[in-house]
């Protein structure tokens, strides 16, 4: 229930520096299909409606796959199918897509540009969410090298790296290779950024994560309680940072029997996922069922079977909004 978080940073987060060192160079016509497309994709997006922002930005990206490989379009179209996917949890379809837009980039910039290894971080996320680690290992250090070389060891994006390798090594039970990655990355992001930034929240909550795993609470939960305090300052109340830190800090009071504590945490977090990612999103699923294990210890048996319920049909709904392969 105390994840360690990768850096997750929507794949639109890219497209500024994915499509600025062509510049838009290639003039297109004024309302073409591909730019009504596009845009429709987006309104439907924004309106949470995601199988019509599926139909036309799929439109757009076969539009794209006309013009000349080189063409900012096709890129963006990648790019915007792929931060569907990602945020509907289709992960295999977003790394799909981030594959082939990576390799439309080495091609472009080479191999040892930043923005190139910002697309590689991303593919590799979308691996480790679906459990690809031996995929994700060689992206992620790929990316922390050229980080490394390109922008200095002391660079925040430095310690997104550093972060994300932790997670993966976590993730596999590598608890002595994670543990001195986070710690530079917790020094280099309190040093660039400053003590009270919400990525320096990540690095807390991240080493309590590592903390919690061979059962060191004491040390964890004051982690927590910083990082809380940090994204709420930082991002407001009803930010997702903010249900993933008290859902976080709800999970160590679980484990260590302090029910009384865990459930308040346990219901703020799940109203803010619901209200934020929607009431399908696959984050929720897990919010349900962690509340749900709550129930069950407190002996709440009908509140816990309705929770599992609800989170039962969302992962139906999810399996069954992906296509037959």
């Amino acid at each position: 229930m105390l994840p360690l978080r990768i850096n997750r940073r929507f794949l639109a987060c890219l497209l500024a520096f994915v499509l600025w060192p062509l510049a838009r160079g290639l003039t297109a016509p004024q309302a073409t299909a591909w730019d009504q497309y596009t845009a429709d994709g987006f309104r439907a997006r924004e309106a949470g409606h995601f199988p019509e922002a599926e139909e036309n930005l799929k439109a757009a990206l076969k539009e794209a796959d006309q013009f000349d490989p080189t063409d900012s379009r096709r890129a963006e179209s990648l790019n915007n199918l792929a931060e569907l996917y990602d945020t509907q949890g289709r992960y295999a379809e977003a790394a799909s897509l981030v594959s082939r837009l990576l390799n439309i980039r080495e091609q472009v910039l080479g191999l040892e540009r930043p923005v190139v290894a910002e697309i590689a971080s991303s593919l590799a996320n979308l691996y480790y969410a679906q459990g690809k680690y031996a995929e994700a290992e060689p992206l992620f250090k790929r990316s922390l090298a050229v980080r490394e070389k390109a922008l200095g060891p002391d660079h925040p994006d430095v310690a997104t790296s550093l972060n994300n390798l932790a997670a993966l090594y976590r993730a596999q039970g590598k608890y002595a290779e994670a543990e001195p990655l986070l710690a530079r990355s917790l020094a280099i992001r309190e040093k660039a950024l400053g003590p009270d930034h919400p990525d320096v929240a990540q690095s807390l909550n991240n080493l309590a994560a590592l903390y919690r795993d061979p059962g060191k609470y004491a040390e964890a939960e004051p982690l927590l309680k910083r990082s809380l305090a940090i994204r709420q300052k930082a991002l407001g109340l009803d930010h997702p940072d903010v249900a993933q830190s008290l859902n976080n800090l709800a999970g160590l009071y679980y484990t260590t029997g302090k029910y009384a504590d865990a459930e308040p945490l346990f219901k703020r977090s799940l109203a803010i996922w619901e209200k934020v990612l929607g009431p399908d999103h696959p984050d929720l699923a897990k919010s349900l069922e962690s509340y749900a294990e709550l129930m069950r210890k407190t002996t709440r048996t009908a509140e816990a079977e309705t929770l599992e319920a609800r989170a039962k049909a969302i992962r139906a709904k999810l399996a069954q909004s992906k296509p037959d392969k």
